[in-house]
């Protein structure tokens, strides 16, 4: 681990905490778990920026508004595996080699899509009642290519286990929301199936112990065209989940959305996997379990937030950024 991280560490001694839902998790994957817990434990939520690939001065833009507004810089790196894998990984060992705590994500395309990933017509598009059995149907032509998806992206995410590199990975997010394609599929073979699934071939098959498993569901609401239902439709249960997050867009900061992944998780750590407006500093006196929040990229601007909001959020005292 780099000694900036292990710097960080050090701020957060062990403690009797949940255990890795991998009961093979690498050392680094448990001192980062374990990190987490204590920084809540403590009143603190570390602070997180998304790195968009497909959008580098963007995300570049970001970093300088958080820089200008506050002298700080984000703690947790995120990335996304469904563009440029090899590129995403390369960014992911120079960030964990400054320092930073990585998180990646997987805007997946759905299993019968090949070549570069386009998202309105694959990660958000149509995918039958009928596609989605057949999907669930071992040995299908979908479960084969689906299959095959996984282990492309599990070599990847290899070279960051053979470096003992530890990632907050968070596949498949949103899922309780409509617009992705593993979205809003409730019972039995619906979405919790998928996600064992993924779980099970990516740790029992590949062996990434290296992954804290981060279930990133969207914060509830009804809107026509645009609704997000109960976290519980979709949850797969304690045993294939580490971290409990919910995004949060349109400052929609309801105590629901902190106090029912609490419940839910009995326990677990709960995070705020996404954000578009930042929280008020007063937000997080009664929404205090978050491990981290992540901004999302582009949302530094001042049409979502001014330089006072993020001053505010990075200067109280709980929030850790870069030593």
């Amino acid at each position: 681990m780099t000694m900036l991280f292990l710097t960080a560490l050090t701020l957060f001694s062990c403690g009797g905490y949940p255990e890795p839902v991998n009961p093979n998790a690498t050392p680094e994957a448990r001192e980062l778990l374990e990190m987490l817990y204590r920084s809540v434990d403590e009143g603190r939520i570390i602070s997180g920026l998304h790195h968009n690939q497909l959008n580098m001065p963007a995300y570049r833009y970001d970093l300088d508004n958080i820089e200008k507004a506050c002298g700080k810089e984000p703690l947790i790196w995120g990335g996304d595996v469904a563009w440029d894998a090899a590129r995403v990984i390369e960014l992911a060992q120079e960030q964990y080699a400054e320092g930073h705590i990585i998180t990646l994500m997987w805007h997946a395309a759905r299993p019968m899509d090949h070549g570069i990933v386009n998202f309105r017509q694959q990660t958000q598009g149509d995918f039958s009642e009928e596609q989605w059995k057949e999907l669930m149907t071992v040995g299908s032509d979908m479960y084969n290519s689906w299959l095959a998806q996984v282990d492309s992206i599990s070599q990847y995410l290899k070279v960051l286990r053979d470096r003992n590199i530890p990632v907050l990975w968070r596949p498949y997010h949103e899922m309780n929301g409509e617009w992705f394609w593993w979205g809003w599929r409730e019972g039995e073979n619906g979405f919790r199936e998928l996600w064992k699934r993924l779980y099970d071939r990516m740790v029992n098959y590949h062996h990434l112990d290296n992954l804290i498993w981060v279930w990133n569901a969207n914060a509830p609401r009804n809107i026509p065209g645009d609704t997000a239902k109960d976290y519980a439709l979709f949850y797969p249960g304690n045993e294939y989940v580490d971290v409990l997050a919910t995004d949060v867009y349109n400052r929609d900061w309801k105590q629901s959305h902190h106090d029912q992944l609490i419940e839910l998780g009995r326990g677990k750590l709960i995070a705020l996997g996404e954000i578009g407006n930042l929280p008020k500093p007063s937000d997080l006196e009664t929404q205090n379990r978050f491990a981290w929040f992540m901004i999302w990229t582009g949302f530094t601007s001042g049409r979502y937030n001014t330089p006072d909001d993020i001053k505010a959020i990075f200067e109280r005292p709980g929030t850790v950024s870069m030593p």
